[in-house]
């Protein structure tokens, strides 16, 4: 009667996490899915077919956007693990007491408004009359405005700053639970900074490295606002692309082939990554 009990509370505290799966993520999913392979044949006649798919291979605009997206997205989150290590590093490694709480709070500042707002804030700084060229005309640098914006110098600036957080967080909670004794005792072995780095640290950090690409890939490739606002209306970024089909042509079904598509190579890209680092996805998240 009472392990009867225990699995009836067991099953009513798992209640709401499959209920938000099954309505929230599953059945939006499987209906998308359906959509994708519906193919127009008439005002209101549908069949069932993969025709949304093949237009994606069969035209050159479609793919070639798709590969520009998942190339950036990786180079993204790779400059984003370059910047991010060495503030992790430098945060729970090196700092201490107030200063450690202080300069993660900095980091998150930035955060606590949305990312419609960061990304103005970057159009003002690197527009035509912005504070960049009006600098590099007042030091002499320049004869006149420098256009910053509608690059993919600007897609990457933002995408960058917009995931940075998300890099940063789960690499300095890796590294906190590094023993400092560890490190030291690399040292007195006769190690340089480097092999101490490759030896112990990058191998003790690697599930907040991982979970840290995992989360800002995935950011990057579903980006949407950055690439638009920073990139221009050429930019060239397949959610735009996306969002075109959905809202610009009414194409629901191509819309959704695109979206799947999109949802396939980030889980090829994780399940790659996972797979080059040695490591499962519960290993990487439950350390990290």
């Amino acid at each position: 009667m009472a392990s009867d009990t225990s699995k009836l509370g067991f099953y009513l505290l798992l209640a709401p996490i499959l209920l938000w799966l099954a309505l929230l993520i599953l059945l939006p999913h499987v209906g998308l899915f359906l959509v994708s392979i519906s193919e127009k044949i008439g005002p209101r006649e549908y069949e069932t077919g993969f025709g949304n798919y093949s237009a994606f291979f069969t035209e050159p605009l479609y793919w070639r956007t798709f590969a520009r997206t998942a190339i950036m997205s990786i180079l993204a989150t790779a400059l984003t693990l370059l910047l991010g290590f060495p503030i992790a590093y430098y945060i729970a490694k090196i700092t201490r007491g107030r200063t450690k709480t202080t300069l993660f709070l900095m980091c998150m500042i930035p955060f606590w408004v949305s990312e419609l707002v960061r990304t103005f804030g970057w159009m003002i700084l690197l527009r035509e009359t912005g504070v960049f060229s009006q600098f590099l005309q007042w030091a002499g640098l320049v004869s006149g405005p420098v256009e910053m914006l509608y690059n993919d110098a600007a897609i990457m600036v933002g995408l960058v700053y917009t995931s940075i957080l998300f890099m940063v967080v789960p690499l300095v909670t890796t590294l906190d639970s590094l023993d400092d004794s560890l490190i030291e005792a690399g040292y007195d072995l006769g190690g340089t900074t480097t092999a101490v780095m490759r030896e112990i640290v990058i191998p003790h950090a690697m599930p907040g490295i991982v979970s840290g690409c995992i989360v800002v890939f995935m950011l990057s490739l579903g980006n949407y606002l950055t690439p638009i606002l920073l990139g221009g209306k050429d930019s060239l970024w397949f959610t735009g692309m996306i969002y075109t089909q959905f809202i610009t042509r009414f194409n629901w079904e191509l819309g959704s082939a695109f979206g799947f598509l999109l949802l396939a190579l980030s889980s090829l890209v994780v399940f790659l990554g996972l797979k080059l680092s040695g490591r499962s996805l519960s290993e990487t998240m439950g350390r990290s």
